[in-house]
């Protein structure tokens, strides 16, 4: 008798189970699964969820040969795949403004995208280019080191959940805009941010963190707010501003959020003595942590 050939398995598990699996597994590996057998050739090139960084391709010493191969890398890996991708994460220090990049999010515009993360190096910034805006099923959206510039017909991403900016280049006027402009946002964080006023309307946002030099915060419609994580640097004219707590809606903002919880603050004071901020924590009726720093 011939040998009998041991049944495969894995390749006859269910579609959602081998995605997940996959899913799981860095690009590149997921990658070489098409030479496994003809089963496996095209499984890779439904995959919902990409995620690129900097162990995709095999690193060397010469840094353009590296940027060319991962561009290379991710830009075959969007022309085989088929179907929606609903995530798209780049996280490199390779890529700072390739011209690449802003093909791949105008494919992905086209692409019913959901999540999108951009994570780049340090250097001259990118520019979000505006096809980014007609990326109407967005429910996260996370930047960092980029320019970010909302054309004046942009009205919001109407499905978006989650907004995360750090180090982002983009008016104060715009961060409000956009803010607002995004009735289901549940969670912000914003960070890296200096001498921004910023006024938050978000009727749905639970979570909240805040990193930066904030001259003033204000509230004004965030009544579902249960955590909130704060840290300011304080200088001079900042620190006024509390002393003269009438004048400064941070001091009295918190009267708008009957719900938060949990509150985590790190101030960083140069000269004066917070006792107007320490008062004002005495008086919260939620979970406190504060951490008070002072310069010299």
């Amino acid at each position: 008798m011939g040998d009998v050939e041991d049944p495969d398995l894995i390749s006859d598990l269910p579609q959602s189970i081998l995605e997940s699996i996959l899913t799981r597994l860095p690009i590149r590996d997921a990658v070489r699964t098409s030479i496994l057998s003809s089963k496996w050739r095209y499984r890779w090139t439904t995959l919902t969820h990409l995620v690129f960084d900097d162990k995709c391709i095999r690193m060397c010493s010469d840094r353009p040969v590296v940027e060319n191969c991962m561009v290379n890398f991710i830009t075959r890996a969007l022309f085989l795949h088929q179907g929606p991708i609903h995530k798209f994460q780049l996280s490199t220090s390779y890529l700072q403004c390739c011209p690449d990049i802003d093909q791949w999010i105008l494919f992905l515009s086209r692409s019913d995208i959901k999540e999108l993360v951009l994570e780049l190096g340090e250097g001259e910034w990118f520019r979000v280019p505006s096809c980014l805006f007609n990326c109407k099923k967005l429910t996260c959206l996370e930047l960092f080191r980029c320019e970010f510039d909302p054309p004046p017909t942009f009205k919001g991403f109407l499905c978006l959940r989650s907004l995360s900016l750090h180090q982002v280049l983009v008016a104060p006027e715009a961060i409000e805009s956009l803010i607002s402009g995004c009735p289901l946002l549940e969670s912000l964080a914003l960070s890296y941010f200096d001498s921004l006023a910023l006024n938050i309307r978000a009727p749905n946002l639970k979570y909240l963190c805040l990193e930066g030099e904030f001259t003033d915060i204000c509230l004004e419609n965030t009544p579902l707010l249960v955590a909130m994580s704060v840290a300011m640097y304080m200088n001079d004219e900042m620190a006024e501003c509390f002393e003269q707590s009438s004048k400064c809606n941070f001091i009295k903002f918190l009267g708008g959020v009957p719900r938060l919880e949990r509150l985590a603050g790190h101030i960083y004071f140069t000269k004066v003595t917070p006792c107007h901020i320490l008062i004002w924590c005495m008086n919260l009726q939620c979970s406190l942590s504060l951490l008070l720093c002072f310069g010299k």
